[in-house]
């Protein structure tokens, strides 16, 4: 991931910049009115058609992340002990960004660790809702 977060959040970031980026093209455009008067009306159209189409691009993103988040395996942290969420084989943590895996091997716990985080019960377990 870019800024090393997890899955679901980096799905929400692009959303959010894409409706950042389609709201800003629409007042861009209707400022061109402002300033060029009747000949801003073709830099207008331009703009609020590219922001329409960024929005609805959001919209889907949004959309998608929204069904992603629900059939997301949801596990408690082993390290800030907050309820997550897990995309895939490998994702980090949405709250302390800790990298989570249900996958033994490519997990780097030795049978020592995990037999002192299974005495404290501060293991990853899945809950079933």
């Amino acid at each position: 991931m870019i800024f090393n977060q997890a899955k679901i959040n980096a799905f929400r970031l692009w959303g959010l910049l894409l409706t950042m980026l389609g709201m800003g093209l629409m007042v861009l455009g209707t400022a061109g009115i402002v300033f060029w008067g009747h000949a801003g009306k073709v830099f207008a159209a331009i703009g609020l058609v590219i922001g329409l189409i960024s929005m609805m691009g959001s919209l889907g993103i949004y959309f998608w992340a929204g069904m992603l988040s629900t059939s997301a395996l949801q596990l408690e942290c082993p390290e800030c002990h907050k309820l997550t969420k897990m995309l895939g084989k490998t994702d980090r943590c949405m709250f302390c960004r800790t990298i989570l895996t249900l996958d033994p091997n490519q997990a780097n716990t030795t049978p020592e660790e995990l037999h002192a985080q299974q005495g404290q019960g501060a293991q990853a377990t899945p809950h079933h809702h």
